[in-house]
């Protein structure tokens, strides 16, 4: 008992190493109590029962990541395409038929086609599809998250890639002028606004009226072009980017090449690292095009 007590209370200990006094003072709410019951020899056990998602074709394979399906299919139903598992609707996380609108049938072919691909044991990165379309159902759908989701979209207007450009060396400086110089024009051209460069260690700081030029752009978004929007700046740490690849101004590989002129520059001087560079390669044109393919009206 006294060991386990010890134990307990090292932890608030340990946190001071890591997190500082607030985190300290986190643990040591937690820690504490648990230590002396187990002292006095009458531990206390606290347990709390919270009702979870109801479970669907998605989450139940997110669980037992085991394949329980033959066949997935795609069919016409609630004006627009359901994917279906053995004849059952695939639902999202929290339980919502998942509807692919429809003007997007090849989305509904390349989700069941993501289903129908998988082998014995679920590979969870191989849905960036489904994935994304129940983010636009279940995320994107309520008022609220929506809003809050666009505030922190247009927070990467501070940090986004194409404002903090280097003078050195020569081909980053010129990787830089092929990929994102004709993105400032565009901006421009498009949308009347001009963002401003980071200067030194300082965040780049917009103009009130660009981020609310920009803010009533994102706001016309539907749930699923604002899904592809928020995972392109997630992806390529740019607002710019992403909104040129979400209005069809660049391609997810030219989108790609934007984000990575820095790590394009390393690898024309010094070469490519292997399982490094050639992985990084591919999760973004993965994400990337699954943001290309979900907003296809095909």
């Amino acid at each position: 008992m006294a060991s386990l007590a010890r134990s307990a209370l090292s932890t608030a200990v340990r946190a001071s190493r890591v997190g500082g006094p607030s985190t300290v003072r986190a643990v040591a709410a937690r820690s504490v109590p648990f230590a002396r019951s187990i002292a006095s020899g009458t531990p206390r056990l606290d347990a709390e029962v919270h009702a979870g998602a109801p479970l669907t074709q998605t989450n139940r394979a997110e669980i037992t990541l085991r394949r329980f399906w033959k066949n997935a299919h795609i069919k016409e139903d609630d004006g627009g395409y359901l994917v279906t598992l053995d004849h059952r609707n695939l639902k999202t996380p929290s339980g919502t038929k998942l509807v692919v609108p429809a003007n997007r049938r090849l989305l509904a072919i390349l989700i069941a086609n993501e289903w129908e691909n998988q082998e014995q044991v679920l590979k969870q990165h191989a849905l960036p599809l489904t994935s994304l379309a129940s983010r636009a159902i279940d995320g994107l759908s309520d008022p609220k998250t929506r809003e809050a989701v666009i505030d922190s979209l247009l927070s990467y207007l501070e940090t986004d890639t194409i404002c903090y450009p280097d003078e050195a060396p020569d081909a980053l400086v010129r990787l830089q002028k092929e990929h994102w110089d004709p993105l400032f024009k565009w901006l421009k051209d498009k949308y009347g606004v001009t963002l401003n460069l980071a200067e030194g260690f300082s965040p780049a700081n917009q103009d009130p009226a660009t981020v609310e030029k920009l803010r009533s752009v994102i706001e016309g978004f539907d749930i699923w072009e604002l899904a592809a929007f928020e995972r392109a700046v997630y992806a390529t740490k740019s607002f710019v980017i992403a909104l040129a690849l979400v209005t069809g101004r660049i391609s997810a590989n030219e989108a790609a090449q934007a984000s990575h002129v820095e790590v394009a520059s390393q690898i024309e001087r010094w070469g490519e690292v292997e399982d490094t560079h050639d992985v990084d390669h591919q999760d973004i044109r993965r994400a990337l095009g699954s943001v290309a393919t979900l907003l296809a009206k095909v």
